[in-house]
């Protein structure tokens, strides 16, 4: 994947993202810039962030339980360590951090 694709997969993600935490009815805040996506809960300020790292073709996820990297792979972003989905750790972080159940179809 060339640094054009790559760039259009990660804005893809984001987009999608921001779409189900909107549909999702979920109570937190969020802020999109520069390829930094920042999910703040509401009802106690933790933070999820996901980090576009074009550098390394990875897209970063760091929440309360550590930071994980994900790289494009069998038409999903796995983890490099893994494998699993990022749309699972996605939900995971926010079943941990706001104790609301999300379905990331990503």
């Amino acid at each position: 994947m060339n640094e054009t694709e790559y760039r259009q997969r990660v804005d893809d993600l984001m987009e999608r993202i921001e779409y189900q935490i909107d549909d999702s009815g979920v109570d937190v805040d969020y802020e999109n810039t520069g390829g930094l996506l920042t999910i703040t809960v509401e009802s106690n300020a933790s933070q999820i962030i996901l980090s576009r790292q074009a550098a390394t073709g990875e897209v970063w996820l760091a929440d309360r339980s550590g930071g994980f990297h994900f790289v494009w792979q069998h038409d999903a972003w796995r983890d490099t360590q893994s494998g699993e989905l990022l749309s699972d750790m996605l939900s995971r972080a926010f079943l941990a951090q706001a104790d609301e159940s999300v379905v990331f179809s990503l």
